[in-house]
């Protein structure tokens, strides 16, 4: 008998695509204004300084920016830096484009891809001066927490891709997220807690409140604060 052929094994990933329903007008933002702020992804490196004309004083990566309310408002506030937000939800990348045009704001970039496979395969050593992972899924079910995004692996990605002194920030209203997010960090080599070992951070002005924060106090979920130094 000829041998069963083997199965590559599948990653595990954070997400699902819960795409939902794209209005038009979402839509029309995706196919018209992605020319000037989306990023496709290939088999190359993103050479930010091309992508936005320019060296800003401080380049942002935010992985799961959602609606991308957090995201507009960073870039309002500080125009003098850069930000690449990553989705892989699109009705949420539509309306963040429509936003950005709305704004007339052009120190924003957006991809929709998978936010690990985009750092590994396009997002330079070494060039992100903060990484922002703000309320992501908890997959609260313990059978799904090997699905987290907070993990050793992961967590070292993002170190490579940091500058010496960048910053890794994380914020969830999940406390059992919190102390796995707080575990991991505090274990992995080559980062430092800047509240000090174990402690959480209060939540920094640099993150405005989001939706799922509110949802988070409604409920009486208390929000942690994470913010590690790449060293």
């Amino acid at each position: 008998m000829p041998e069963k052929a083997v199965q590559p094994h599948r990653p595990i990933r954070s997400f699902v695509r819960r795409e939902g329903r794209i209005t038009p007008s979402q839509q029309r933002s995706l196919t018209q204004l992605w020319p000037r702020y989306g990023l496709d992804v290939g088999d190359y490196l993103f050479d930010f300084q091309e992508i936005f004309g320019r060296k800003a004083s401080c380049l942002v990566l935010e992985i799961g920016f959602g609606d991308g309310v957090s995201l507009l408002q960073q870039a309002q506030a500080h125009p003098e830096n850069d930000y690449l937000g990553i989705e892989v939800h699109r009705p949420g990348a539509g309306r963040l484009l429509r936003a950005l045009e709305s704004a007339e704001l052009d120190n924003v970039r957006v991809v929709c891809e998978d936010a690990v496979s985009v750092l590994r395969e396009n997002i330079p050593e070494q060039s992100l001066d903060v990484v922002q992972l703000f309320f992501p899924d908890p997959w609260h079910k313990k059978r799904h927490h090997k699905r987290r995004i907070v993990q050793p692996d992961f967590v070292q990605l993002v170190r490579s891709r940091l500058r010496s002194g960048g910053y890794f920030h994380l914020a969830t209203d999940w406390e059992d997220y919190a102390q796995h997010m707080m575990a991991t960090l505090e274990s992995a080599p080559g980062y430092r807690n800047t509240a000090g070992v174990d402690n959480f951070v209060p939540r920094p002005d640099s993150r405005p409140l989001t939706k799922f924060e509110l949802r988070g106090q409604r409920l009486g979920h208390g929000v942690r604060d994470l913010i590690f130094e790449r060293q």
